[in-house]
């Protein structure tokens, strides 16, 4: 614990003397630390456990009493009671009474539970208002029956209020999805038998991969959704995670559980259901648009370039053939071709046919042939699906300039039955827009019989289509109903405005743009004249005109080798032998309790907390070695493969396994010897990691790169090995939402200033979103030669005259100014959560010409100056960047041992298992480096094994090795063997000095 927390909540005030004195000894030392405690928690520590050494010391020295002394004191009996009786009057709190519990179990479920369902936090709130109102926490048992009746009295509260809202006619369609009639009563019991389902099952049901049929099934569903019709607006005041968590209840319990449900829980839930899956439904329409639309575009391409490729030839010699065919032309001019031309060349006709077709891959027959092909395949196959979308969804955009393209996809769905006519009438107005310019422009205008300009009406519908794409893409059209793809003005704070100030500070920003403007001048500056003062000097970066780029930067040296922590590990091995993986994902488990977080989305349940604990091991287990449930109910304990599922099923959701990572990655960082591993680090390293996985769903995608279908993975892990924040990404996802997403909302005890990424992982608009936000963009930049270090003002050509061959123009101040307050709310928004990192990050994009976008792009190229300048200059930072991304590359190939099932393929075409499977080899690796960190400390404890470790092998210590790890082989689940950590492990020999 720091000094400072120590001296702000342990030092005994003067007003607190007066209560200590008189009392000697065990007694005064023990009324002191329960004072202070109360004062600093609002209730008495259960034990000497509860308190650290150096809280004890601190205060012992204040009271005049050996620290030794706290062991005689008597936690239990008069003498205490007593103590704490004073202790209470002195600060003016009473005992909980039942009057009291009564009163805060109402407060909770009117000002917390309908805002918030998670047990965890309801019992946090719970405990702040208890020490508002000065009333002593009742016991752990206790506090959890008042946050269970809290939660229980405000579900009741939305049932009712929600049942009112949609009608007895809505309720009653709701209600037949899972069986329920208003002649028959609800079940008693849960049953097998689900009865009539299908519908609801449907309605659940991922969706499938890019394709017509995956198109049609999703508007089936959207139609089915819609056709119960759930009233807009039904859950307008209810919070968006209350309505995910209703949400995600809702599908994980099977029909024959919601009947038994009183019929108003039942429609809360399904209601729940129906309207966020109108939103992920509709979503997914638009994603299989934009997905098919490049399709159809990339399939033309690829046909028409494999066709021309294998029919290709390249010629030789076309001048002697040229003189030869004009020769024999001039000599034999009344002859025949076949006669006089074809002798006349080597290779007689073929060569000629060759020669010709060569003209024309080269020549613009490829484009025309490209556009034929797309045509055909449009109307030929994928035309049904696009049309049906256009009488199911409902475009809009915000934009004047994108207003043409609307009115085009409503002129496209007017006409889409207009049989085999060419052309648009003429009296019909045609609205043009971005997709009719350009390389279409001559397909999509032609002229009749009569010489007119028309409109072909199918060439239309293509470009149509695909000026909707790329509108879609950076959300200048938006869709009603849809959540991602909604209309971008709800992706920001409604409350920007009346919080500006609180927004500005939040974001550690001035309100002046001016300021902000002069701050990022000055390290521009500062850097600039920094790197030419230094350049001279600096061995490793030389600056200067020259065709492959200015920049020329060598290679950083090999560091030393760590010579001794091989023997270390070695050790670690000989002590704990060969540790199953499911040893260490329990002794994870029961070390740092993170199975607290776990809370069934079902409500109460039946299961004893340890077997819940240990079929939740085994679920964890299971997804994040890969090898499944099957095979891990196979091995050595007392739960069937049923008994997991329905564990997994019922309470093992992506949130709560996102809980339990990060509280173990808590539990870490707690239990790290500063003396061993330093201070706790603020950065991250992040990449991503492919994994393949099933094609079958819309997710899974072709990476060029890797060669094959999968997703990917994207990591955050800090300098200590432990990884932070995970998320699965599409193969052509953009990494930078996701590197701003995870440096933001790891959810961690840790705090981000800075992110080392890839060079892929940077981006202009990442240093702009990044400077906003408040921390650094880290990345190892492969193409430095291509580096561009922008100007601070024009009219400063000569101001530094060794940097002039990597210089281009100055920053354009202007913009930023102009858009600084919208950058602001745009940055809010992401860091109030407003909407997904990627949905608010889709405004800025190439397609894009958002004004904010542009002057994004120019905070950007500022910042990311500052971090080139700077990055040239010191060797150092290039080394910390690479070491933090040699992290990432080890973390990676722990992944490959941890997830050996299936050969490393994610046997699942259903995303939420996919996610589960990632989350869960997350904890597993969590767990790995959360107790390689004890074993490692106590072996290091030894001052014989302490003294081995040089400069070089403290730099490379990590406990991120699995060499002592057994992943495979028979699961055996044992909560009563230990692994004997914290000095209990056998003592090593002596090592011998190097």
């Amino acid at each position: 614990m720091h000094i400072d927390e120590l001296v702000e909540h342990w030092t005994v005030l003067d007003e607190e003397r007066e209560l200590i004195a008189g009392k000697r000894g065990a007694t005064r030392l023990g009324f002191a630390i329960l004072l202070k405690f109360y004062t600093r928690h609002g209730r008495f520590p259960r034990g000497r456990s509860e308190l650290a050494d150096e809280v004890v010391g601190h205060v012992a020295k204040q009271v005049q009493v050996p620290a030794s002394e706290l062991g005689l004191y008597e936690w239990s009996g008069s003498t205490i009671e007593y103590h704490r009786s004073q202790i209470r009057t002195h600060l003016g709190f009473g005992v909980c009474t039942t009057a009291d519990a009564d009163k805060v179990t109402v407060w909770l479920a009117e000002n917390v539970a309908h805002a918030e369902r998670r047990p965890e936090r309801v019992r946090e709130e719970l405990l702040k208002h208890l020490r508002q109102e000065r009333i002593e926490p009742p016991t752990p048992g206790r506090v959890s029956r008042i946050v269970a009746s809290a939660l229980h009295n405000a579900e009741v509260t939305w049932s009712a209020r929600i049942a009112s809202r949609l009608g007895p006619a809505a309720a009653q369609r709701i209600c037949a999805l899972v069986g329920i009639d208003d002649d028959t009563e609800p079940d008693t019991e849960p049953d097998t038998d689900d009865g009539d389902g299908a519908e609801a099952e449907l309605i659940k049901s991922a969706p499938g991969n890019v394709s017509l049929e995956s198109m049609m099934t999703e508007i089936r569903k959207l139609e089915a959704v819609r056709s119960i019709g759930v009233p807009e607006g039904v859950f307008a005041d209810v919070a968006p995670k209350v309505l995910a968590a209703w949400r995600t209840r809702a599908a994980v319990e099977a029909p024959s559980h919601l009947r038994t449900h009183p019929r108003e829980l039942t429609v809360l839930l399904l209601a729940a259901l129906l309207v966020e899956r109108e939103r992920e439904i509709t979503d997914t329409l638009v994603e299989l648009l934009i997905a098919t639309v490049h399709r159809i575009k990339a399939r033309a391409d690829s046909k028409v370039t494999r066709e021309l490729i294998n029919a290709f030839k390249r010629v030789t010699g076309k001048e002697n053939i040229l003189f030869r065919v004009a020769d024999a032309a001039l000599g034999h001019p009344d002859d025949p071709v076949r006669a006089v031309i074809f002798p006349a060349v080597s290779g007689g006709e073929q060569t000629l046919k060759d020669l010709v077709h060569e003209f024309k891959t080269k020549g613009p027959a490829y484009r025309t042939t490209v556009q034929t092909t797309l045509r055909a395949s449009y109307t030929g196959h994928y035309r049904r699906g696009l049309i049906a979308l256009l009488d199911t969804l409902e475009f809009r955009s915000n934009n004047t300039a994108y207003q043409p393209v609307i009115e085009a996809v409503e002129l496209v769905r007017r006409y889409a039955k207009a049989g085999n006519t060419t052309y648009y009438p003429r009296a019909e107005r045609v609205p043009e827009h971005r997709g009719t310019a350009g390389q279409w422009e001559d397909l999509v205008f032609k002229r009749d019989k009569r010489g007119r300009r028309r409109v072909v009406r199918m060439v239309y519908e293509i470009v149509t289509f695909q000026a909707l794409r790329e509108a879609l893409r950076c959300k200048e059209v938006w869709v009603v109903g849809a959540d991602s793809f909604r209309d971008p003005e709800q992706d920001l704070p409604a409350d920007f405005a009346a919080r500006r100030v609180e927004n500005y500070a939040e974001l550690r920003k001035p309100l002046d743009p001016k300021q902000f403007i002069a701050e990022l001048k000055a390290e521009m500056r500062a850097e600039l004249e920094a790197l030419d003062t230094a350049l001279p000097t600096l061995d490793w970066v030389e600056i200067s005109e020259r065709k492959s780029g200015a920049i020329r930067l060598t290679k950083i040296e090999a560091a030393e080798e760590p010579r001794n922590l091989r023997k270390i590990k070695k050790e670690v091995g000989r002590r704990w032998g060969a540790v199953p993986l499911i040893d260490m994902l329990k002794e994870a488990v029961l070390r740092t309790g993170c199975l607290d977080a776990v809370t069934s989305v079902a409500g109460s349940s039946s299961l004893a907390p340890e077997v819940l604990a240990e079929r939740l091991m085994l679920a964890i287990f299971g997804y994040g070695t890969n090898t499944g449930i099957r095979a891990v109910a196979a091995g050595g304990h007392a739960h069937s493969e049923d008994d997991i599922r329905y564990v997994r099923r019922r309470y093992l959701t992506p949130q709560v396994a996102a809980d339990i990572a990060i509280a173990i990655a808590n539990a870490t960082f707690a239990a790290r010897d500063t003396a061993l591993w330093g201070q706790g680090t603020t950065t991250v390293a992040s990449d991503s990691t492919h994994v393949r996985a099933y094609d079958q769903n819309i997710f899974t995608e072709w990476h060029s790169r890797y060669g094959g279908r999968g997703i990917l993975i994207y990591w955050h892990i800090e300098r200590g090995s432990m990884v932070v924040h995970s998320q699965t990404l599409r193969a052509s996802a953009s990494e930078v939402h996701a590197m701003i997403e995870g440096a933001v909302r790891h959810g961690t005890t840790m705090k981000v200033e800075g992110n080392y990424v890839d060079s892929h992982g940077q981006t202009e608009i990442g240093f702009g979103v990044t400077r906003l936000l408040g921390f650094d963009l880290l990345p190892r930049i492969k193409q430095i030669n291509k580096v561009r270090l922008y100007r601070v003002e024009s009219g400063e050509s000569d101001r530094y005259p060794r940097l002039a061959a990597a210089l281009t123009r100055p920053i354009r101040w202007e913009l930023i100014e102009q858009n600084y307050d919208q950058m602001i709310k745009y940055a809010t928004a992401i860091k109030q959560r407003t909407a997904s990192t990627e949905a608010i990050l889709r405004r800025f994009t190439e397609s894009a010409s958002h004004p904010v976008y542009q002057a994004m792009l120019e905070v950007g190229r500022a910042q990311k100056t500052i971090f080139a300048a700077r990055y040239l200059r010191l060797r150092e930072l290039q080394r910390e960047i690479q070491e933090g991304l040699n992290v990432v590359e080890a973390s990676n190939g722990a992944n490959s041992v941890i997830l050996y099932g299936k050969g490393g393929d994610i046997a699942t075409n259903r995303r939420e298992e996919l996610e589960m499977t990632v989350l869960c080899l997350r904890i597993l690796q969590a767990a790995l480096v959360y107790i390689n960190t004890l074993m490692l400390q106590d072996v290091l404890a030894d001052p014989q094994w302490a003294k081995l470790l040089k400069p070089a092998d403290r730099r490379g210590l990590t406990p991120l090795f699995w060499q002592h790890v057994q992943p495979y082989g028979e699961v055996r689940l044992d909560v009563a063997k230990r692994l004997p950590l914290g000095g209990q492990a056998q003592a090593a020999q002596a090592p011998t000095s190097q």
